[in-house]
């Protein structure tokens, strides 16, 4: 059986995309980031609660603030890239279920009117959200380059409140000289799918 999805679109997506670790300086537009989220901002999560926060970090002194919270190893690519966004759950995206949820309003008090509950669904929805994001910087012709090899806690002070935790720090652009590892193996179907 094959998919619907044209190898092409299967190719850019998941096999021949990988983690881009230079770029090239040429631009990320806002209008480019409009696209991506526009695409993006259709996957599913649990109340349709959205919690994923982006921060573009765009201007010279903002993004010398964040390089200096990556891991070494991370600090020049962070530093050299195009756009960097930060990605981070809403604790507090309860607050928009009225509107995103209105065939059951209730669940803003019924199933998260506590913090931790709130703290939970949003880490589980926002990660789910990320990784939609990362596929929608694919489908816009862009590399990506998500990182956690960063002091998070750092971030959320420098960048963020409390009613958000940062999740992770991604690279966004056109991949630069030398941008992929090899690829690194994957498992096999029958070492992840049991069927009962």
């Amino acid at each position: 059986m094959s998919l619907a999805l044209d190898p092409a679109a299967q190719d850019l997506l998941f096999r021949e995309a990988r983690t881009a670790n230079t770029f090239t300086d040429e631009p990320v537009t806002d209008e480019q980031v409009q696209a991506i989220y526009d695409l993006v901002k259709y996957g599913p999560t649990a109340f349709n609660q959205t919690p994923l926060r982006i921060t573009l970090v765009r201007s010279p002194e903002a993004r010398e603030r964040l390089v200096q919270h990556m891991a070494e190893g991370n600090q020049a690519k962070t530093a050299t890239a195009p756009l960097v966004a930060i990605l981070s759950a809403d604790n507090e995206f309860h607050e928009e279920l009225p509107q995103l949820f209105p065939h059951f309003p209730q669940a803003k008090d019924a199933f998260f009117a506590e913090r931790p509950a709130r703290e939970s669904a949003a880490l589980l929805n926002a990660a789910l959200q990320a990784a939609y994001f990362i596929i929608g910087v694919r489908a816009a012709g862009l590399a990506a380059g998500p990182m956690t090899g960063v002091d998070l806690a750092g971030v959320q002070k420098e960048f963020l409140d409390d009613d958000h935790t940062p999740l992770m720090v991604v690279n966004i652009g056109k991949p630069g000289q030398d941008a992929w590892y090899p690829r690194s193996p994957r498992l096999e179907f029958d070492e992840v799918v049991t069927t009962v």
